[in-house]
């Protein structure tokens, strides 16, 4: 039986020059993307119809802006946000003289201590001593809304993270402790439900299509020991590609000829391309736990410490998902951004779809 339809993800072209330049507002969000994203925002970011397409029409231009300045920027390039406030990019620099050519572009500029690099070297810095830091020490990442560190550690156990940062020989200034409620898990369900299974039993979500198959999460494939593929009718689906767990979360696989690998979420969204939104900017999630649930993408270049090994490059999000859900995809309008990891309560990280793809040597299926 030839299957329609997997869970695919979106997609958009991105702005590669460093030239800055003008930008043109799409007509209508409902050119950008599938009906059925608008009342999921609505629901899980308190919006209305209108403000949901506005929204979605600004951030556009918006991480279109900030990819053209940082290019410009170069170690001056101190990080950006989306400020939902004003619908503009909100990019940081270490250099008050680029203050000017930040706001000519249309975005709001601030000067801040830490450039990007400084703070991405911070994280390689926690990252290297992984193997020897507290269990209390939930993850580590870049917060471009602080510029700053954040280092995650479990509530009631600071005195462990303040030997890590003493270990580690980092600036401290750079880094902000936060208290975390619970240890990150993956969201990986060996209980079973739909979706895809894997041996028979683990079950866990297909993210986005591919001219050869999908991509998904890699710890769905690396703690089941790569078992074989059926869908959620029961049928045979494929074949493990390239996957990676820890270190990295990804996972391609190569669909049978009963599949067809199309170009869409499951909710019909099409799949154009791919980007890396902003912090800040909304993004929506496909699962086969909890659905099609939205929220906001939060800090970037995340280290999160599963107790199954550690997953670095990550992107944080307040958008809700469950055990299951490992694997789905994540998107910002139509643009794919990542591969549904794990979490907790409060935050769900995905892995980059940039990576992911590269890594895999794999290709998004457009619609």
């Amino acid at each position: 039986m030839k299957i329609a339809r997997l869970f695919g993800a979106a997609a958009a072209v991105v702005m590669t020059t460093g030239a800055l330049v003008a930008v043109a507002v799409p007509a209508s969000g409902q050119d950008l993307l599938n009906p059925d994203i608008v009342p999921a925002m609505q629901r899980d970011l308190g919006l209305t119809q209108d403000q949901v397409l506005t929204r979605l029409k600004s951030e556009d231009v918006a991480n279109k802006v900030t990819e053209a300045v940082s290019a410009t920027l170069g170690d001056a390039f101190g990080g950006a946000t989306y400020n939902a406030a004003t619908g503009k990019a909100h990019i940081q620099t270490t250099s008050a003289a680029e203050v000017a050519k930040i706001r000519s572009s249309g975005a709001e500029a601030e000067v801040v201590k830490f450039s990007a690099r400084q703070l991405d070297s911070t994280v390689d810095k926690f990252k290297a001593l992984d193997s020897s830091a507290p269990y209390a020490v939930t993850g580590w990442g870049v917060d471009s809304a602080t510029n700053r560190v954040t280092l995650s550690v479990l509530q009631g156990q600071r005195a462990a993270a303040d030997t890590f940062l003493t270990q580690s020989g980092v600036d401290k200034s750079s880094v902000t402790i936060l208290d975390a409620a619970a240890k990150p898990t993956l969201h990986a369900n060996i209980r079973g439900g739909d979706a895809y299974y894997i041996g028979g039993s683990s079950r866990c979500s297909v993210g986005f299509s591919t001219t050869t198959g999908f991509l998904t999460a890699g710890h769905c494939a690396a703690l089941t020991g790569g078992g074989s593929l059926t869908g959620s009718n029961g049928a045979a689906l494929g074949s493990w590609g390239t996957y990676r767990f820890p270190g990295s979360d990804y996972a391609s696989v190569r669909t049978n000829s009963s599949w067809t690998p199309v170009g869409q979420m499951n909710n019909g969204t099409r799949v154009t391309g791919s980007s890396n939104a902003a912090t800040g900017t909304s993004v929506c999630k496909a699962g086969s736990t909890t659905g099609w649930t939205c929220g906001t993408v939060g800090a970037k270049n995340q280290s999160v410490r599963y107790a199954e090994g550690t997953v670095n490059g990550m992107t944080a999000t307040n958008v809700r998902s469950a055990a299951g859900d490992s694997g789905g995809g994540f998107i910002a309008g139509n643009t794919a951004q990542g591969i549904l990891s794990g979490g907790n309560t409060s935050v769900t990280y995905f892995f980059p779809i940039g990576a992911a793809l590269s890594a895999t040597g794999t290709t998004l299926r457009l619609g």
